[in-house]
């Protein structure tokens, strides 16, 4: 969802390194592989990702590049002519690993998700870490798993009485990464663990805390600066907060600011067309607004997409018939970056005085709140 940015090949033995950014290098062996194929490197840099590809010559490939800090990464092997997006048996044949400084050498005897990395601390760190999480995310993908054959049944019954088992993993989850954080405030994985421990919706006042107690080298790295702009965009958001106007248009071109709203309880709801779970959503949405839209209640729905015409689709088909607006321009938003969107759906619900009273309310929880402040 995120834009990738291809770089070229390096074809030359001089690199120019970007102010404060380190060299390293990839040695790989794939042992048993005697047939033309390619290696994809995805390195994640802040909100980007940059894509590398080298070819496997008699089992060998390699791979150099700078980092600024340690950064998470992916290699897929693709065998013989097939498009990376498309490998044969349906199946992709990836390793996520930890990029570090230094020499790296990937080695395995036919599959790349089965390779041994060494020469990365991070990585060494990330391995743990995953240990750690490893029955956790065992249950979490089975559980996703059913919910998505309760989507495609259009079961949101089932999908309901599955959100409490979801909560439990979530919480076993982070209370595992809080821990290692406070054991390893300066490990090289310190922001990538916070970052998940945050969430898309962080709550300063928990998160906050276990942040000051990383280590100053790692607070003052560059993903560690990326989180601070989060933390203070999280506090303006907060429950309690005045709610931060935006102007953008409406499916007829027409601006539309959220101040106009004030007066009324309205509910900014951040989806977009091509998001599963906001569709799956907005039932619940469109029976709470039938209910409370005659007593005052409105929706401003803000879409992430960037087709109008799939967006315009979606309004009719899910029967979305509140103002709806969009600048066409996906997760970049203008909105959606004010308020630090990096997850839909998400909504708040801003009273009318303009105040924030309420954040990500799912499922029967929105029309409870409306019931609550609407009587």
């Amino acid at each position: 969802m995120k834009r990738a940015i291809l770089t070229a090949v390096l074809l030359s033995p001089v690199v120019l390194f970007a102010q404060g950014e380190k060299p390293f290098t990839i040695n790989g062996t794939v042992a048993q592989l005697h047939k033309p194929a390619k290696v994809y490197l995805n390195v994640r840099k802040g909100d980007d990702n940059m894509l590398d590809s080298a070819a496997v010559k008699d089992g060998k490939f390699s791979f150099r590049g700078t980092l600024k800090e340690p950064s998470m990464a992916s290699l897929m092997l693709v065998i013989s002519d097939q498009p990376p997006d498309m490998p044969h048996g349906g199946k992709r044949d990836v390793l996520p690993l930890f990029l570090d400084k230094g020499n790296i050498t990937i080695t395995t005897q036919d599959s790349i998700s089965k390779a041994v990395v060494k020469g990365s601390a991070a990585n060494d760190a990330y391995l743990q870490l995953d240990g750690m999480l490893k029955d956790i995310d065992t249950e979490m993908r089975s559980l996703q798993k059913e919910y998505r054959q309760l989507y495609m049944a259009k079961d949101e019954e089932g999908m309901k009485k599955l959100e409490p088992r979801f909560d439990s993993l979530e919480a076993k989850e982070k209370s595992i990464m809080r821990s290692y954080l406070a054991k390893n405030p300066g490990s090289p994985i310190a922001m990538f663990a916070l970052n998940q421990y945050a969430g898309y919706d962080i709550n300063p006042a928990d998160v906050e805390p276990v942040f000051k107690k990383l280590n100053k080298k790692i607070r003052n790295s560059e993903s560690g600066k990326a989180f601070v702009q989060r933390l203070e965009a999280a506090k303006k958001t907060a429950v309690g907060q005045p709610a931060l106007d935006f102007t953008q248009s409406d499916v007829n071109g027409k601006a539309v600011s959220l101040n106009a709203f004030r007066g009324k309880y309205v509910l900014v709801d951040f989806w977009a067309s091509w998001c599963g779970p906001c569709r799956a959503e907005n039932p619940n949405v469109v029976r709470a607004y039938s209910k409370y839209k005659s007593k005052g209640f409105e929706i401003l729905g803000v879409s992430l997409d960037d087709k109008k015409d799939k967006w315009l689709a979606a309004i009719q088909a899910d029967n979305l018939s509140w103002t709806h607006v969009s600048d066409l321009k996906g997760w970049k938003n203008a909105a959606a970056e004010l308020y630090s969107i990096r997850a839909i759906p998400q909504n708040f619900l801003i009273d009318p005085q303009g105040k924030i009273i309420a954040k990500n309310l799912r499922g029967d929880a929105l029309e409870t709140k409306l019931g609550e402040v609407m009587q």
